[in-house]
């Protein structure tokens, strides 16, 4: 199937001392929002260490750059590749539970407030069509982006998915991040004429630096790590899917603004918990609101906290 990647950066996260998250970590960070080659139309979601929120130095709103926003929501198929992925895997069904569940609930109801230029809102609905397992081995280090369009392309065509342009395939490998800095990103391009958007994800289990501290969920360490950059990635590709939506002057996106902030334990999805950070609400920030993470972190939600 024919893949044509985009050749336009939303942004790169630089982290002290290396890339960051498309989510942005728990460092600080810079944003560059010329493109990074060999990265291009990936937006990094940053996840190290807990050394430096930079909490408190985030630009004010996000505004609107002319381009489209999942206003039908998105319809995920997810992509498990490495050889230790198995129909049973633990990790492989909770992120299945958390496409399952994150569909219609407050927490995606906090980027609705967003529209594109036909005054329609950002779409909340989820429809997860399930997991494609490819035991091949994956990059053995940090990807190109190509490399993981080409994967999406490849899975898809195997099987009789209906490529749609809400699709959105987040990638989970069985590689560690080692020392590259960031958890995740996301991404788009096209499949077979079809525009698409994707995402990338290393094998969290055991990273310290992407670790949201979920002590109340039962969830293993891995899958709240990687429950909690898949809010993160998902929220802003329904409010930035091609890197033209929603995001500051700084190129910050929506969850990128509140990256490792959480209004509280857990945030409910349906009859599961999770713990997820929130995402910026220009709405809340321009009443003075936000959740509590310790102090007040004016202009953050997550649907559920205050």
């Amino acid at each position: 199937m024919k893949l044509v990647l985009s050749a336009v950066a939303i942004a790169s996260l630089l982290s002290a001392p290396a890339w960051a998250q498309s989510d942005k970590s728990k460092n600080t960070e810079t944003r560059d929002t010329r493109p990074e080659p060999p990265m291009l139309g990936k937006h990094l979601a940053k996840g190290q260490s807990k050394v430096s929120t930079g909490v408190g130095r985030r630009s004010p709103n996000i505004t609107y750059h002319n381009g489209p926003v999942l206003t039908n929501g998105a319809v995920v198929r997810a992509i498990f590749w490495g050889p230790t992925w198995t129909t049973g895997n633990t990790t492989l069904t909770g992120i299945g539970t958390f496409y399952s569940n994150v569909g219609g609930t407050t927490y995606l109801g906090t980027n609705s407030q967003y529209t594109q230029s036909s005054g329609a809102h950002v779409g909340t609905a989820v429809t997860y069509h399930g997991a494609i397992i490819d035991t091949s081995a994956p990059p053995s280090g940090a990807p190109q982006t190509s490399a993981i369009l080409n994967e999406v392309c490849s899975a898809l065509s195997k099987g009789s998915e209906t490529l749609v342009t809400n699709g959105y395939y987040p990638v989970y490998v069985t590689t560690k991040r080692g020392n590259t800095g960031y958890c995740a990103w996301h991404s788009w391009g096209s499949c077979g004429g079809v525009n698409i958007q994707f995402a990338f994800f290393f094998n969290l289990d055991g990273d310290a630096g992407c670790n949201p501290d979920d002590t109340t969920t039962g969830h293993s360490e891995g899958l709240a790590a990687l429950g909690n950059v898949s809010g993160h990635e998902l929220s802003e590709t329904l409010t930035d899917p091609r890197g033209t939506g929603w995001f500051d002057q700084q190129g910050a996106e929506n969850s990128d603004k509140c990256a490792w902030t959480f209004g509280g334990p857990s945030v409910l999805l349906k009859n599961t918990a999770w713990r997820i950070q929130g995402n910026w609400s220009n709405n809340a920030y321009n009443n003075g609101q936000g959740y509590v993470d310790g102090t007040l972190v004016r202009g953050c939600i997550d649907g559920t906290h205050p």
